[in-house]
């Protein structure tokens, strides 16, 4: 949130309120678009609601809304839309006259959504840091919300938007004001023991299995350049893609590791490595720097086949770990209909290509596209194998297909019968997507059945299950490798009784904490 007089010298005490929700470490997009009023002289007040109960987050945003000139918000699908739509509607409530802007992907996506509900005044699409400045700026000089670029308004029953804000480039783009949140409640909160049930767990970094780290989340860059069907990106960003110059993101985050000391940052960019000249640039300049620091990214296989060799290693060299790979489908065919510019092969082979530089890498897939029939669901579970298989580091897993508004494949799935979300308070319902399907029925029973037992088996071989490598880890190694699943069900269930019994006798060899992604019970099987 934010409050003080800009420094132009005006006389109007102009106060702008930034509040934040859940599940997001730190609110990041928050703090990024609080650096145009902050430079501007506006007092900013971020509120991370991670840091407390519900309820006493909803206080503490209405105790900061007294005497404010704006207040603005931000929720991706799952618990946040709910939330910001609770804490929205009490901010409303006591303060009717006070200015409220929302924004973000899942906003910019559904701009209907969010202001048929009468709560908000403006709505930011796509990238906002200049967009909520001039915002700021002409809700304190009363000026028409028409005039601000890059904006979605209600009037008269219906969507009307403001001329688009192009996407801009960071030398347009101030520095994130890092000084606006307190680290200590993060470092404490890490650096206790951390819960197995926590959302936004980072992986843990080579050397600290077993004891505690601290880690920050980092965005370098804005959009993505590939025209995936599933995706809101495309239709939001326009597949731009703009880059942090490596030698400001270096100076930033040698900066901050300094003043904070972590050990570990996770970059949230949506595509981070399309540039190779930048990703050559920051991993030699940590090297350079001498710093030690442990980083993971999202990347295309694609682009980490087309990569230098030397450039790899000088990533790993630099402290690269984990890089997430988005595989989609293993079939050939789907790849093409979804759009991305992808072999569906280069996705074992980019997994292998990390594994021999000891980097982990978690390749995501999706079943149940729209009209994706079984065997292309097939291909991809027993692509997921032969990774898991072929890349002992590796980590790969697949996601029911979740229908997401803005995206071209979301008009598919309206004609193919979906029935989405009718309500704000509905869409803030759909959570783990990753775990459950929210449109349930169209990935056939034995598809699920076969992956239930791949994830069973692939979790198992990499000893994840009971931290060590003993007789039945050895046996689905095996599995995994020649791809018989037969039987494979009641062995399953055979190792779950005999893993619980023995955790109870012996409760010092049981299982271990799992990363996010990994579950080796199939007790929820329900298909054979």
């Amino acid at each position: 949130m934010v409050s003080g007089s800009p420094r132009s010298g005006a006389a109007t005490i102009a106060k702008a309120r930034v509040g934040g929700t859940r599940r997001i470490p730190w609110q990041l997009s928050i703090l990024t678009i609080a650096s145009e009023p902050d430079a501007d002289g506006y007092e900013v007040v971020i509120l991370d609601a991670n840091l407390y109960s519900q309820e006493e987050a909803h206080r503490r945003a209405l105790e900061a809304c007294g005497g404010a000139l704006l207040f603005g918000t931000t929720g991706v699908r799952g618990f946040q839309v709910a939330d910001v739509l609770d804490c929205s509607t009490r901010v409303r409530a006591r303060f009717p006259d006070l200015p409220m802007v929302i924004g973000g992907w899942f906003a910019s996506a559904a701009p209907e959504l969010q202001l048929g509900t009468g709560l908000y005044d403006a709505l930011v699409v796509g990238q906002g840091e200049i967009t909520f400045g001039e915002l700021v700026r002409a809700v304190d000089a009363g000026e028409p919300l028409e005039s601000v670029p890059g904006l979605a308004l209600w009037r008269d029953g219906e969507v009307v938007r403001t001329p688009p804000r192009p996407v801009v480039g960071w030398d347009r783009l101030r520095g994130v004001p890092w000084h606006l949140i307190d680290i200590e409640p993060y470092r404490a909160h890490q650096l206790r023991r951390r819960g197995g049930r926590e959302v936004e767990r980072m992986p843990t970094p080579p050397g600290f299995q077993g004891r505690p780290f601290f880690g920050i989340s980092y965005y370098s860059s804005f959009g993505c350049p590939e025209p995936c069907t599933f995706c809101c990106a495309p239709g939001i960003s326009n597949r731009r893609w703009k880059e942090m110059p490596a030698d400001r993101l270096l100076d930033d985050l040698c900066g901050l590791q300094e003043r904070w000391g972590f050990d570990a940052v996770r970059f949230y960019d949506a595509n981070w490595g399309v540039s190779e000249r930048r990703t050559r640039e920051f991993a030699e300049g940590l090297i350079d720097r001498g710093r030690r620091l442990w980083w993971y990214c999202l990347m295309q296989s694609s682009s980490i086949l087309r990569y230098e060799p030397s450039t790899l290693d000088a990533m790993r060299d630099s402290g690269m770990y984990v890089v997430g790979i988005g595989g989609e489908t293993g079939s050939e065919e789907t790849m093409l209909r979804i759009g991305k510019h992808t072999d569906s092969e280069d996705n074992l082979r980019a997994a292998v290509e990390m594994d021999r530089r000891g980097v982990c890498s978690w390749v995501t897939y999706i079943i149940g596209y729209p009209g994706e029939p079984a065997d292309s669901m097939m291909a991809t579970i027993d692509q997921c194998r032969r990774i898991s298989a072929a890349a002992r580091l590796a980590r790969a897993t697949m996601w029911p297909y979740r229908p997401i508004p803005g995206t071209a494949l979301y008009a598919e799935a309206l004609k193919l019968g979906y029935r989405p979300p009718r309500t704000l308070r509905e869409w803030g319902t759909i959570g783990e997507f990753h775990l459950d399907e929210t449109w349930p029925g169209k990935i056939p029973a034995e598809v699920a059945r076969a992956r239930k037992l791949y994830e069973h088996f692939s979790t198992l071989s990499m000893g994840l299950a009971r931290g060590r490598l003993g007789w039945w880890e050895k046996r689905a190694r095996r599995r995994m490798a020649t791809g018989d699943f037969r039987g494979g069900l009641l062995e399953a269930r055979a190792f779950d009784l005999v893993h619980r019994v023995s955790s109870r006798l012996f409760p010092a060899r049981g299982r271990r904490e799992i990363e996010p992604g990994h579950r080796t019970s199939v007790q929820s099987e329900r298909t054979g």
